[in-house]
């Protein structure tokens, strides 16, 4: 039970934290649920003349008390929560039902106990008077098209209609019982006095009040799947292992307190819409347990850091992009060390869930802060490369697993399988394993069939293949800058290809074929990969009417082919001194480094052509 213990003292240590709401700490006995309708009444529990409202967006989370059995309600379960509800509980339309007298012997209960609360009392009091559903239906309500904080409509059934209460009171000016600190103490102090203590919790030992079902909405609103559950006594889940009655709810099997259990599981979910990961039915975090915000772990270097390539690249000429990138990675994981004490106890906990009912632990580690800004150090500076995400996302850093996911199997694949893949390379992350290597083949295939991708898909997944190939192979000490003295095969064929690339490139970018279609060397590229030694003298031999039409162009042309005819000549001739420079054996993903490498060396002698080239158009334009 360590994860339900650290859980709670998180809570403990955070309750500062509690607001009414958003992503904050739930106080206990309490949820947050949508609203569409406020009615506003005076402290004798009139309705105020024209103060019924629609709510609409994020201004309809509402904090509600709530029981054991409320908290957990499906179907056609009479269970009422006290204070806000549906019109169903709260306004019958003729005789009083069973959910209504069940609402209302549950808030007068409260409203007649030691606990009693004046808004709650005038809530009361308006109810009473059974006018609810006609105030509602003159106000114009039904029927309603709610629209909520992600802009979505839809038509809510009138008995579905949730009401919450504004009570105007001149000795208070919090009007909203989801806003009075004193309303929800009082109603936390009613349900405590409701329930006395039946049992010794296992988390902390002491005899209190035993939960008797657990939270459920941990991962979002909707969310039925829960950790801890005991309601299955009709089926073998106790037979022949505990004695428990039916209605005992599993004590024999384990008993966690109605205190811990809440906070346990309103700190989770806390800690997921603070600062946590949820994709489908997979949620991951990673949290302090003095509430000290870290770095999530499944975000890439950019979102995380906000480490910008051009930031690394401006800097003195002295210092290469590796070891400045590591300099700034270093620095500003020190900015997390500087509030996180090095002993302070983190976790990580990953949630999955196979059925919509119950929900699992599928990764689960504690470490000491330091270490875990070590580890997190260690995978964003062994997988970092040139990332291209689009026009306005390029920098120098590792990908997030949901990415790697998409690189190696796709856009369109399974979320099952996306979110089996970002489970295991969570252990890489927190861990430091080895990338798997079937990632690490199918990036680099993927790549390497530039013709089955959109350009911009293209490129994301070249700078994916190229990180993770370097990371997995750390003993050859790859740079993110081109390495002229790094003679092997499978390199220098990279280097190649960039080389053919950029020449065609620039001959087509010349004419308007060139917005028509791809390079022979982009064309070729898988070909190339699997029989580079055959492929290269094709993709040469179509490279001469391109260097005829550059040799026929300006002056910029003709030295801009003279510099990648030489180093052509200069690639290949390291190539020949190979013993194995005529065999066809397919590339590794090496050749990718190679060529990015290469083709990235291009790019700031390409932006001053551009350069020039505009001011000779200006110059010419003055004149």
């Amino acid at each position: 039970m360590s994860w339900i213990q650290k859980l709670y003292e998180t809570y403990e240590r955070c309750s500062d934290a509690i607001e009414p709401v958003g992503p904050k700490l739930w106080p206990v006995s309490h949820l947050v649920k949508q609203a569409h309708v406020e009615v506003v009444l005076d402290p004798n529990g009139n309705l105020r003349k024209g103060r019924i409202k629609l709510l609409e967006g994020a201004e309809s989370e509402t904090l509600i008390p709530a029981t054991e059995d409320s908290a957990s309600r499906a179907g056609a379960k009479i269970a009422p929560h006290p204070l806000c509800e549906e019109v169903s509980y709260c306004a019958p339309e003729s005789m009083p039902s069973e959910k209504c007298a069940a609402y209302m012997d549950l808030l007068t209960a409260w409203c007649e106990s030691e606990h009693a609360h004046p808004k709650a009392q005038a809530v009361l009091a308006y109810l009473t008077k059974s006018s609810l559903r006609a105030d509602l239906a003159e106000a114009g309500i039904f029927p309603l098209t709610f629209t909520n904080k992600r802009g979505q409509k839809a038509k809510v059934a009138d008995d579905k209609v949730f009401i919450r209460w504004r009570v105007e009171q001149i000795e208070n000016p919090c009007s909203g019982t989801w806003q009075d600190s004193s309303l929800i103490e009082a109603w936390m102090r009613f349900d405590c006095a409701s329930n006395p203590a039946d049992g010794v919790c296992s988390v902390s030992g002491l005899t209190t009040r035993i939960a008797k079902k657990h939270a459920r909405f941990v991962r979002y609103s909707g969310d039925g799947g829960k950790l801890i559950s005991s309601n299955d006594s009709d089926g073998y889940t106790y037979r022949g292992r505990f004695t428990d009655g039916k209605d005992d709810y599993g004590k024999q099997a384990c008993t966690v307190g109605f205190d811990v259990s809440q906070k346990a599981h309103n700190a989770l979910r806390w800690l997921l819409a603070a600062q946590g990961y949820r994709h489908d039915d997979q949620a991951i975090v990673s949290w302090a347990i003095s509430g000290v915000v870290l770095p999530n772990p499944i975000k890439n270097t950019f979102d995380l850091f906000d480490i910008d390539s051009s930031d690394i690249e401006a800097s003195p000429t002295s210092v290469g992009t590796d070891q400045n990138f590591a300099l700034r990675l270093k620095k500003v994981i020190a900015g997390y060390g500087a509030k996180l004490d090095p002993k302070e106890d983190v976790v990580v906990i990953g949630l999955g869930s196979a059925t919509p009912g119950r929900m699992a632990i599928s990764f689960y580690r504690e470490l000491k802060g330091s270490d875990f800004l070590k580890r997190l150090e260690a995978w964003h500076s062994r997988y970092a490369w040139h990332q291209n995400y689009g026009k306005e996302t390029h920098f120098i850093g590792t990908p997030a697993p949901p990415d790697i996911a998409e690189a190696a199997y796709g856009r369109r694949l399974d979320e099952t399988l996306r979110n089996a893949t970002v489970e295991r390379l969570l252990p890489c992350i927190i861990d430091g394993w080895n990338v798997p290597h079937d990632l690490v083949l199918s990036t680099t295939r993927r790549a390497t069939n530039r013709v089955g991708l959109d350009h911009w898909e293209w490129e994301k997944v070249l700078g994916i293949a190229c990180a993770l190939f370097k990371g997995y192979h750390t003993e050859r000490n790859y740079q993110m800058s081109l390495e002229t003295e790094r003679n092997t095969r499978d390199y220098l064929y990279g280097r190649l290809l960039a080389i053919a690339d950029s020449i065609e490139g620039y001959a087509l970018s010349t004419s308007d074929e060139g917005k028509k279609r791809e390079t022979t060397a982009g064309r070729l590229m898988q070909r190339f990969a699997d029989r580079p030694f055959s492929t290269w003298r094709t993709i040469e031999l179509a490279l001469k009417p391109y260097e005829a039409r550059m040799q026929a162009g300006s002056d910029r042309s003709v030295g801009l082919l003279v510099k990648r005819r030489k180093l052509l000549d200069e690639v290949m001739s390291l190539l020949n001194d190979l013993p194995e420079r005529t065999s066809d054996a397919p590339l590794s993903g090496e050749f990718l480094l190679g060529y990015h490498s290469q083709r990235k060396d291009f790019w700031p002698a390409a932006d001053a052509d551009k350069q020039a080239a505009n001011a000779d158009s200006q110059a010419e334009t003055t004149n």
